[in-house]
């Protein structure tokens, strides 16, 4: 099986902080301008809200994670950031899921095009190194190429991101598999390491030095260090689930008319739950409307699936009309057309697309059925 494990803390932190600093590190950021937004829990789950002061946080809580089952359980213990990932990703708060592109009226004769408001300073608290690996992949699709996405680009530069480094893996974790996880990879100002008693900091950015100077710290010990490199590794050793991505692109192109498109799609409802909790995928379509005068318009860009029959409308009819067909459609581009599109593979191994699936379709038992094909019809 092969692995791509991000089991150690690179570069080693060397910065410690005492838990009640994280206080201080949340109104350090609040003075800088930002807004910061973390993990809370909203309805039963973990989801990313504004927040003020850390007692804010989850603290206590665990999350329990399988195929289509989620639950938070609340422990004794003082630890804010014990659970993984909710149903929310982050690209909620740069690409969101309804946004205005643009806002055109007529004034004196003349159409008069206004673009939106200068989107604010936002701090991300808590993000995981998968989470922090689907940023670089929607920075890629929106910032790189020969079109760059300006409202996307606007949100990315004004944003300030704290990382935390996993020590508990949940049940559908397979964030090893595809070397974003356990530890955060690069991206962050701030990465943070919770012990017992302190945090480890690591320094990714000059904005995160700056930030560092107004946070009470000290050196971390020798001891320290080491404790925060077990315990990562320790959430490596233990994730619940493996993918093997040796050669997936090929397996995707030679399994176009496997028989097990239709098995999935015997379960499979379309839903479209697990595009919109990835924190990868980037679907989404455009939507003008005229007010009742006729005098201003506007533009409005919302996600979309390819689960969904009308997404594929093309040439005055829709072309993938079965669940097969936009199954395959999914994985084959994410594990697959994707590579060849920005060079790498569309998932991080977050698991969220099988916690959140109603009926429990598993992203890497999928996988391993497709392989299983594969080698019955090559003997």
């Amino acid at each position: 099986m092969s692995e791509r494990s991000s089991n150690r803390l690179h570069p080693p932190p060397s910065l410690a902080m005492d838990k009640p600093a994280l206080e201080d590190l949340i109104r350090a950021l609040r003075q800088a301008g930002y807004e910061v937004i973390g993990p809370v829990v909203d309805q039963g789950a973990i989801m990313y809200r504004p927040i003020s002061t850390a007692d804010e946080l989850p603290i206590g809580y665990l999350d329990v994670q399988e195929a289509a089952t989620y639950r938070l359980e609340k422990t004794d213990e003082h630890v804010y950031f014990a659970f993984t990932v909710g149903p929310q990703a982050w690209k909620a708060h740069l690409f969101p899921p309804r946004e205005e592109v643009w806002r055109a009226r007529q004034e004196n004769g003349r159409v008069v095009f206004q673009d939106p408001p200068e989107p604010p300073q936002q701090a991300f608290l808590g993000v995981r190194g998968c989470e922090l690996a689907a940023i670089r992949i929607q920075d890629r699709i929106f910032l790189e190429g020969p079109y760059e996405q300006p409202t996307y680009a606007r949100r990315r530069e004004r944003t300030f991101i704290v990382a935390v480094n996993c020590t508990r893996a949940g049940g559908t974790c397979f964030c090893t598999s595809m070397g974003t996880g356990p530890a955060a990879g690069p991206g962050y100002d701030l990465a943070l390491t919770e012990l017992d008693d302190v945090f480890l900091v690591q320094v990714g950015s000059p904005r995160g030095q700056e930030l560092m100077a107004s946070v009470p710290h000290r050196e971390a010990t020798r001891a320290e260090i080491e404790e925060a490199h077990q315990r990562v590794a320790q959430a490596a050793q233990t994730m619940g689930r493996r993918l093997d991505i040796q050669g997936l692109p090929e397996l995707m192109r030679e399994s176009l008319e496997s028989p097990h498109w239709e098995e999935v799609a015997q379960r499979c409802l379309a839903c479209a739950n697990c595009t919109l909790v990835c924190p990868t995928c980037f679907c989404f379509t455009l939507e003008d409307v005229t007010d009742l005068t006729g005098q201003e318009t506007v533009r409005m860009r919302l996600w979309d699936s390819c689960f969904n029959q009308e997404f594929t409308y093309t040439a005055g009819r829709p072309i993938r009309v079965s669940i097969a067909s936009r199954y395959r459609q999914w994985l084959t581009h994410k594990l697959g057309w994707w590579v060849d599109q920005f060079g790498e593979l569309g998932c991080v191994g977050c698991g969220r697309c099988i916690t959140w699936c109603p009926v429990g379709i598993d992203l890497t038992q999928e996988v391993v059925a497709l392989r299983a094909h594969q080698a019955e019809t090559s003997a």
